[in-house]
């Protein structure tokens, strides 16, 4: 087990997933991250965008978050999310409508959503889209 470390992947509403992995990549504030079994302790906050989960067996998961805190003690990495979900269970429609949305409201700033809110929720749909793309370029969505 030296050659692994637990993770938790978690949502506002559920377990999104947990399981071993050797590697887990995700997209803290200041840049992406890369944590390895036996990584020191560390408390992040994350942005929008793609957590990655290798696997002994060679696969990986991937899974979107809108941000949110990642811990790492012991051998457990937990990601906490107000949104997280499987890579494969994104909806780019639901994403460009969103992002059209927001852009919108941005524009019209007599609109009812404020700018900071509008901003917020232009980048969570963008970094949505990203995460779709780059599925796409593997082969998997």
């Amino acid at each position: 087990m030296a050659n692994t470390i637990r993770i938790e992947i978690v949502s506002a509403e559920e377990e999104v997933w947990s399981g071993e992995g050797t590697m887990v990549f995700a997209p803290a504030e200041m840049g992406e991250i890369g944590i390895a079994p036996q990584h020191a302790p560390l408390l992040t906050r994350l942005k929008p965008g793609e957590i990655r989960v290798q696997q002994e067996a060679g696969e990986e998961q991937f899974f979107f978050v809108s941000g949110g805190m990642l811990e790492v003690q012991g051998h457990l990495v937990t990601v906490l999310s107000d949104t997280a979900l499987r890579a494969g269970d994104l909806d780019e429609a639901a994403a460009l409508e969103a992002q059209r949305r927001a852009e919108q409201a941005m524009s019209d700033r007599s609109g009812e959503m404020d700018f900071a809110k509008a901003k917020a929720e232009l980048i969570q749909a963008a970094a949505q889209l990203r995460a779709i793309q780059k599925l796409r370029g593997k082969g998997r969505g």
